[in-house]
């Protein structure tokens, strides 16, 4: 078990719960933090300030961490919806401004009509701290509104099982992934991903992509870096295949063209 830092004590329980689960996920794949980079996508130094609750992991991390550990994403990824919410909460205004004190009152016989700047600074402070006060109410009405709408897609996505992958994004780390090719059963593996179904097509990427560019890389069908993104070479190298071992030549890697991944002889 690793020897974690403790969470700073300002953090939300809702973060703090979400940054313990990935903290036992990552104990769980008894992977290092280079070795989780390699997996995930994200940096060694970003999962370090994701898991020392420095930084909030993006969405796409917390997904990824999921399936490393083998744990249900859309569990995971309902409390990073909350979390995400406590944590934007956490740097936004709660509290209006107040007006500055404005001093000791005149007496009660002293004409006011002798001090008209002082009533028109009184009278402009106090409009400053009721237009703050009107934008602070607004902002918090919108967070209320912002939060239920959340809520609502996170149980929308809690109810449908996890059928696609991620596609290509300016915010994901590019890295090369290593093959460990091994059977079991009568198929291969490369330890990325067990998947026998999931649809890759272009623009897709993630583990399952890097997980076919081995299987075809091993079949003799070269698909340039194993680099989880389903580009125009890989989809040259899944035609070439698809080709070679009678299948509908789509480009596509369908069930059909997993299964001949998994238990094709290497060319």
């Amino acid at each position: 078990m690793s020897h974690w830092r403790e969470l700073p004590a300002e953090l939300h329980p809702d973060v703090r719960h979400l940054i313990v689960r990935l903290r036992r996920l990552k104990d769980r794949s008894e992977l290092s933090k280079r070795r989780l980079a390699a997996k995930t996508g994200y940096s060694a130094k970003s999962w370090q300030r994701y898991l020392n609750g420095r930084s909030l992991p993006p969405r796409e991390a917390v997904e990824s961490m999921a399936r490393v550990g083998g744990d249900n994403p859309h569990r995971l990824l309902v409390l990073h919806e909350i979390a995400a919410q406590r944590w934007s909460e956490g740097r936004a205004v709660t509290t209006p401004a107040t007006a500055p004190d404005d001093g000791p009152a005149p007496p009660e016989h002293a004409p006011t009509e002798h001090h008209p700047k002082g009533r028109h600074l009184r009278v402009a402070v106090t409009a400053a701290a009721v237009v703050t006060a009107l934008s602070v109410t607004a902002a918090l009405l919108l967070a209320v509104r912002l939060t239920e709408a959340r809520a609502q897609l996170a149980d929308e996505r809690a109810g449908v099982a996890a059928t696609a992958v991620a596609t290509v994004s300016e915010s994901m780390v590019p890295v090369i992934y290593t093959c460990e090719l091994e059977q079991r059963d009568g198929r291969w593996y490369a330890g990325l991903s067990r998947t026998t179904d999931i649809l890759l097509s272009n623009t897709q990427m993630g583990l399952e992509v890097a997980e076919a560019q081995c299987l075809l890389q091993r079949a003799g069908s070269e698909p340039g870096d194993i680099d989880g993104v389903f580009g125009p070479k890989t989809r040259r190298a899944v035609e070439r295949m698809q080709k070679r071992g009678g299948l509908i030549v789509n480009g596509v890697i369908d069930p059909p063209t997993w299964q001949a991944l998994r238990e094709g002889a290497p060319q």
